[in-house]
């Protein structure tokens, strides 16, 4: 990787990932691709260049690749679970017709690709306990259905077309800097804004649902280990299991209640996002990414919930 453009940076993944990769590749060498309207602040837009790459736009996407002499992108622009269920027209927009955008530019001025995939890629037939690395995906989701679609599709580019794409299956992101914006999963940040803020939280979740997540310094990594890993080493290329942890929202509560004994939650169940979560494995098996590029996590669920509460603790200026 030379000349990366991350589109979507202004993004829960996108924003972090950005700033990550400009301390490893230089700042002037990562483009923050944006959409109008939601424009790179602080830090994101003052530290390197940045430019408005819109997944719909495929001139545009071009146009951007050429001006900064582009190898790398990383495609993260997408609608999370809960809101793509209500616009499943712009969720297939954005996250399949906006690929198709990027891959033919990476097929045009040979980009290698980056395209994330979830756990949302499974659906209820799947296994759900040690989920494997190939196995039967059937979601009843548009933002599942959307990202089976992008492994295929991103497979086809590389077999028909050499493009060289490449993705992980994320699990749930859990971060300090991103408030929770529309996911299933968006829970288990939520806890813990609320936990160090002194308030009451209202999980939308049963209590013994068990999902798989994942801190996000280890999603960073992830991210860039598998970009960086030798090609000749990848029987697969695309839908990578990756994991970390696997907890309930009673597990994460518990945790908790450790630091902060006073900490109350109840519960009231969103029917969508409680069949949202069911669907979704309960643990991914990830040896496939261990032995095809060196994969191995950092972050359990002891040590998230440590950062979380320090990191949060400094960002609203309270005592642990």
């Amino acid at each position: 990787m030379r000349n990366i453009l991350v589109i979507g940076s202004t993004g829960q993944i996108g924003s972090e990932l950005t700033m990550e990769l400009r301390k490893r590749y230089g700042n002037k060498h990562v483009v923050a691709g944006y959409i109008h309207g939601a424009e790179p602040k602080g830090e994101l837009r003052e530290g390197g260049p940045m430019a408005v790459a819109d997944v719909t736009d495929g001139e545009q996407i071009a146009q951007v690749v050429k001006q900064h002499d582009i190898d790398t992108i990383y495609n993260l622009a997408a609608l999370l679970s809960v809101v793509a269920e209500s616009r499943p027209r712009l969720a297939w927009k954005i996250g399949i017709d906006g690929l198709f955008n990027i891959l033919e530019v990476a097929r045009e001025h040979h980009c290698a690709v980056f395209t994330p995939s979830s756990i949302g890629s499974f659906g209820t037939e799947t296994p759900h306990d040690m989920t494997p690395q190939d196995t039967i995906q059937r979601p009843r989701t548009i933002y599942g259905i959307s990202k089976v679609t992008t492994e295929l599709l991103s497979d086809y580019y590389h077999y028909k077309y050499g493009v060289d794409t490449r993705s992980v299956r994320f699990p749930g992101i859990i971060s300090y800097l991103t408030p929770p914006g529309g996911g299933t999963t968006d829970y288990a940040v939520d806890i813990f804004y609320h936990a160090v803020q002194g308030k009451k939280f209202t999980c939308p979740i049963e209590a013994n649902t068990r999902m798989d997540m994942m801190y996000m310094p280890d999603a960073l990594r992830a991210s860039i280990e598998l970009m960086e890993a030798d090609p000749s080493r990848l029987v697969h290329h695309n839908g990578f299991n990756v994991a970390a942890m696997s907890f309930s929202p009673d597990m994460v509560y518990h945790v908790i209640k450790k630091s902060k004994p006073n900490f109350e939650m109840e519960y009231q169940v969103d029917p969508l996002k409680q069949s949202i979560a069911e669907s979704w494995p309960d643990m991914m098996d990830d040896h496939c990414a261990q032995e095809e590029w060196g994969w191995q996590h950092e972050y359990d669920l002891i040590a998230t919930a440590k950062d979380m509460l320090e990191k949060l603790s400094l960002k609203f200026g309270l005592p642990l």
